[in-house]
């Protein structure tokens, strides 16, 4: 009989979720770094480079890979001879650790979580409770996969119940271009097939904790159905041009993952969920002899990539831009903004937006400013903000006509494409949409020398800030004219890719 202290749990969730805030998978590392020397879109191959370059940074510096610090899920396989020492349940030590973890004041991690989601949505300050799954199994240890999932990337996921005829392959071709660019690819699809629909969706889940392993599979082949899937959706996933983050390109899945269950004979449940550019994830055991000890991984294992910015990228001064500067600029180019810009995510839009409806004023002027879609994570020691990238623009769509046409607002910065409501507004109102890549936290951060709550102080990181930043990295998405670069640049890689295939036949 195995006997676990509970505060040795603890400490352990605590310390795993700590490591995986700033420690990407190696594995994933070496998978992006693969696809950036094969990459021959610029755009694309620029936004891999921040990923890598930001990954590093995190690894050297113990600051959080993502702001969307994540919703933490744990996989918990219980040893049927392990005896717990303690008064708290297995719940509660776990979320002790996560509540240890997300306010550990060396690397404070942004809370995300909202109790009442359909009503007053209030944070819980802590980032728990923890989403927590159980199983029973033979032995005399317990052995645990911790996860922090973004919000963006789950909000991609996607489930159906087909028709027993009917083919995966398909279904999961016509659902990846739906997800857009809001889950910061490249990444993993986790793919969970067959079960119940709640299994489905659970299988998808669990899958993403594997190792990356598409290259070994591609060189010995596949041995199972399940195999035979992975291969053909990668290959036909990535022949989509989606790219990365969204931008066109060869690269949009680093890996596919599936797992299956025996279904019913008039089902066939698929689930898909997709993980970031911010994945994270670790295992470790419990035995008895004391907390998990995780070691770090070596630095070497981290290309050292240097970002420089060439002759085509232009310096822009926020403080000074006119309507006749963004007027100039067109879907894929590279800017580095200077100055002042203003924050606001959902809540800051919602209440604008009330404000607005009222007839009052708003307590902040947004006349011919650039509004950053973000929720940073609180500094620590000299920082002027902690790990500051951007959420996904398309939440704030049904926002962006009144927000153009009632403020005076000339542009914004988030991450992801925009709905054709938004380039409507966007268009019509000669506005401009800009993107900064989502998975490179810690280096956007680093280009915001000032940060200072200017409105709305009781939403927490969801209040409005102003930012003084320097040379921060950006791309245009969406011009004056209504173009799109996540429309045009996928268009032009599939064509590029479908090519390219052909001469190879």
């Amino acid at each position: 009989m195995t006997i676990i202290r509970q505060q040795d749990l603890i400490d352990s969730v605590a310390d795993a979720l700590q490591y995986i805030s700033y420690y990407h998978p190696v594995d994933f590392i070496q998978a992006v770094k693969k696809a950036y020397d094969r990459e021959e879109s610029k755009a694309a191959k620029d936004a891999m480079a921040q990923i890598l370059v930001n990954s590093r940074m995190c690894a050297m510096g113990h600051r959080p890979i993502c702001q969307d610090t994540g919703i933490v899920t744990v996989f918990v396989r219980v040893g049927m001879n392990v005896q717990w020492q303690g008064d708290m349940s297995l719940t509660d030590m776990i979320n002790q650790g996560v509540r240890q973890a997300y306010t550990h004041p060396d690397n404070v991690l942004r809370a995300s979580i909202l109790s009442d989601p359909d009503g007053a949505r209030k944070n819980t300050g802590d980032n728990t409770p923890a989403v927590i799954h159980y199983e029973i199994v033979p032995g005399d240890k317990v052995s645990i996969d911790v996860a922090a999932k973004g919000g963006g990337s789950e909000a991609k996921s996607k489930f159906a119940m087909l028709n027993p005829s009917d083919s995966v392959v398909d279904w999961v071709l016509k659902m990846v271009p739906t997800m857009g660019a809001g889950w910061c690819p490249p990444g993993i699809l986790g793919i969970g097939l067959g079960g119940t629909a709640e299994k489905a969706m659970l299988m998808a889940k669990e899958s993403l904790l594997e190792h990356i392993d598409i290259s070994e599979l591609q060189a010995r082949g596949a041995s199972n159905r399940n195999e035979e899937l992975r291969l053909e959706l990668f290959d036909k996933v990535n022949a989509l041009g989606i790219g990365a983050q969204g931008l066109g390109g060869l690269t949009t899945v680093l890996d596919i993952k599936v797992k299956d269950y025996p279904s019913h004979a008039a089902n066939k449940a698929v689930a898909i969920i997709p993980n970031c550019a911010a994945t994270r994830h670790v295992h470790f055991d419990l035995d008895g002899s004391g907390p998990a000890q995780l070691d770090p991984p070596n630095l070497d294992d981290w290309p050292e990539i240097t970002l420089e910015a060439d002759e085509s990228v232009r310096r822009v001064n926020l403080n000074e831009v006119t309507q006749e500067d963004i007027a100039t600029w067109k879907p894929g180019d590279t800017l580095l903004l200077s100055g002042k810009m203003l924050t606001g995510r959902d809540a800051a839009h919602k209440k604008m937006t009330d404000i607005l409806a009222t007839g009052e004023k708003l307590p902040v002027d947004l006349t011919d400013r650039f509004i950053y879609y973000v929720g940073p994570v609180d500094p620590v020691r000299e920082e002027a903000v902690g790990p500051a990238g951007p959420t996904t623009a398309t939440r704030m769509d049904k926002f962006t006509r009144t927000m153009l046409e009632e403020t005076g607002l000339m542009g914004m910065i988030g991450k992801a494409e925009r709905g054709q409501i938004g380039i409507d507004a966007i268009r019509d109102n000669q506005a401009v949409y800009l993107i900064a890549v989502g998975g490179a936290a810690y280096l956007v951060s680093k280009a915001i020398t000032n940060a200072e709550v200017v409105a709305f102080p009781e939403l927490g990181m969801e209040a409005i800030y102003e930012f003084e930043v320097k040379d921060m990295p950006v791309t245009v998405a969406v011009d004056t004219q209504g173009e799109s670069v996540h429309r045009i640049g996928p268009q032009i890689w599939q064509a590029k890719i479908e090519e390219k295939t052909l001469n190879l036949v």
